[in-house]
């Protein structure tokens, strides 16, 4: 299968966008006039340095208001597909795409559309040229796919066929199941676009807000499960209109296109096993069994501050490395590693970040099988040299610098902390951690779209509908992803502003992305008596905070009162109810979270999210003061 992308769903200039897509693992590309036009290179140089990039060029357009025209508008029409058949053969490009006309002048007619199509494709066959008829949502006569397969199927001409395009079909509401009526062989080209469902004019909709399949809320993959019924099998493109992505990196948006391609038609695939997607066969998306570990890179005084504050959280040494200086801290099923090397990736994160979580690991059915789709989809496998004792676990960089290791039962790996890690022999009566229950990652908004899509194709996780944080300097969007039974959840912050609390984590840290971890115990405020007893420090919330839940909740005043001594914070909804407390911020704005779930509740406490931010911001020096 082609896989390709219009120049126009990314940013930078012409040369920069070859680059970004045949990096990214593109077989071709879409030339929008534009892009060429502003490009100072001729049209055989350009064509040229694509073929170099190792790129096909596989469509050249817009053409438009072309069909219907009157005259002498209709010759002009024609006059300047020829020239346009000019510039396509110097670039080497034998497909044209025509879309509906919006020209005001423009008739309607299915067969008179039809005889300009007949003899557009005659002048196109003379050069050895094909041209693709695409239905816009708001064409001025024509918007409607079945429409434009009917004015190609009366031109009956070899050298015109159809173009769909997911946006202009799903924006307008119409089925895709009727697309698996037209023969394969008449499609000529396909194109995809998700977008978020907002009620607005369908044009500028389109222009602004279309992002990559996965990524919004149109069924993207009906579309393309009813193309692919057709027998079709030309090339698959993205045409991504997203003001958000022309301002990103061409590079990072070209990557997530080729991961929600590949993701979307490995989809396809399996809802359709009788169809040819024709691309080598992925494992499943992974389902994840839970947190295995969560380690972060320490040394010198950061490291006895976090030695210092686990234990106040009931955690104890139990185990340490064979061959590094790196230490296994458990409570439950909770592990928490501690690494104090001085060569390797956690010392680069710490000479970067100073004390950050640089590695997650997840237990996975099949490490070998996650790394395999993972680089499928464009993620790039991490390792480094072992030393004396340890395990070669599978692991790849995800965004922002991160790695992620996963660790399996079958092939042994599960046995890492046994094998890599001699019992330190100390214990303890711990605080009635048992898991861990989410773990929350910032990032700017720009890029919460690419985090998501990096989840949501890898493993078999879900999108949560998008919440606003409110932080007394500004707006944080926070979106959550959980596996299907709830055992692995990620939270995902996207910050606006660098004077939020989320903002000002990722300035000090230089682009580190776990901000805080969440565990969960069965009793909160068992949990909390017994961290008061190791000298925790939690952090304190405002007293009119639980006068405001008196108001909200009925709640008993005993209740209550324990909420308020504990600086326990609460929330319910229809399914259950959500108990959460904090630690005081440690290494700049990292902090740990501690949750109780009753009954079905599958939130994440948000209501309380202001006021949390609150306290944690009442902690900080006064601004112009340097932090102690």
């Amino acid at each position: 299968m082609k896989t390709g992308i219009a120049t126009v769903s990314i940013s930078g200039n012409l040369e920069e966008k070859i680059e970004a897509i045949a990096g990214a693992g593109f077989s071709g590309i879409e030339i929008f006039e534009q892009d060429f036009i502003a490009d100072i290179r001729s049209p055989r140089e350009v064509g040229r340095r694509i073929r170099e990039a190792g790129l096909e060029l596989l469509l050249f357009q817009p053409f438009r208001d072309f069909e219907g025209l009157p005259a002498p508008l209709r010759q002009r029409a024609f006059d300047r597909a020829e020239r346009k058949f000019d510039v396509m053969q110097d670039l080497g490009c034998e497909m044209l795409m025509v879309c509906s006309a919006v020209h005001p002048e423009a008739l309607g007619g299915i067969d008179r559309a039809a005889a300009d199509f007949a003899e557009l494709g005659e002048r196109a066959a003379a050069r050895g040229l094909r041209v693709g008829y695409e239905a816009l949502a708001w064409g001025r006569h024509v918007n409607d796919h079945r429409d434009a397969w009917e004015i190609v199927r009366r031109a009956d001409h070899p050298n015109v066929g159809l173009v769909l395009d997911s946006f202009h079909t799903l924006g307008r509401g119409l089925d895709p199941e009727s697309i698996r009526a037209i023969p394969g062989d008449r499609i000529f080209f396909v194109q995809l676009a998700d977008a978020p469902l907002i009620e607005m004019d369908l044009l500028y909709w389109s222009r602004h807000f279309r992002n990559m399949p996965g990524e919004g809320d149109l069924d993207v993959l009906r579309f393309a499960r009813a193309v692919m019924a057709t027998g079709y099998s030309g090339p698959i493109s993205l045409e991504i209109f997203n003001d958000q992505f022309r301002g990103g990196s061409p590079t990072t948006i070209a990557r997530d296109g080729y991961r929600s391609l590949i993701s979307l038609m490995d989809e396809v695939r399996r809802e359709e096993p009788e169809v040819s997607v024709n691309l080598p066969a992925l494992p499943a998306p992974v389902r994840v069994h839970d947190t295995s570990f969560v380690e972060f890179a320490a040394r010198g005084d950061d490291l006895a501050a976090l030695e210092s504050l686990l234990r106040s959280m009931g955690f104890r040494p139990a185990g340490r490395h064979v061959s590094k200086a790196v230490t296994l801290w458990q409570q439950g099923d909770i592990r928490i590693v501690l690494n104090a090397e001085s060569t390797g990736h956690a010392a680069n994160a710490y000479t970067v970040r100073g004390p950050t979580v640089c590695d997650i690991g997840l237990s996975v059915g099949s490490a070998a099988d996650t790394v395999t789709r993972a680089t499928a989809l464009g993620s790039e496998p991490f390792s480094q040299p072992l030393g004396p004792g340890e395990l070669p676990i599978p692991a790849i960089r995800g965004l922002g610098g991160s790695v992620m290791h996963f660790i399996d039962g079958a092939s042994g790996l599960a046995e890492v902390w046994d094998v890599e890690f001699d019992a330190a022999g100390e214990d303890g009566p711990g605080c009635g951690l048992t898991r861990i229950d989410h773990i929350a990652q910032t990032m700017t908004y720009d890029e919460m779209l690419s985090w998501s899509l990096f989840y949501t194709t890898l493993f078999d996780m879900r999108k949560q509908l998008m919440v606003d944080v409110i932080d007394p300097d500004g707006l944080v969007r926070s979106q959550a992803i959980e596996a299907p039974d709830g055992r692995f959840r990620i939270t995902l912050n996207g910050a606006e502003t660098h004077k939020t609390l989320a903002g000002s984590f990722l300035a000090e840290g230089l682009g580190a992305t776990v901000q805080h971890i969440a565990l969960e115990t069965g009793d909160i405020f068992a949990t909390a008596a017994a961290l008061r007893e190791l000298g925790f420090k939690v952090l304190q919330i405002s007293p009119n905070y639980f006068d405001d839940l008196a108001a909200r909740f009925d709640l008993s005043a005993d209740f209550l009162g324990r909420l308020r001594d504990a600086n326990i914070l609460y929330d319910a909804d229809g399914q259950g109810e959500f108990l959460q407390l904090y630690s005081q911020p440690f290494a700049g704005h990292m902090f740990f979270e501690i949750v109780e779930r009753r009954g079905g509740y599958a939130g994440y406490g948000a209501p309380n999210a202001p006021f949390r931010i609150a306290a944690q911001k009442r902690l900080d020096p006064p601004k112009g003061m340097p932090a102690m």
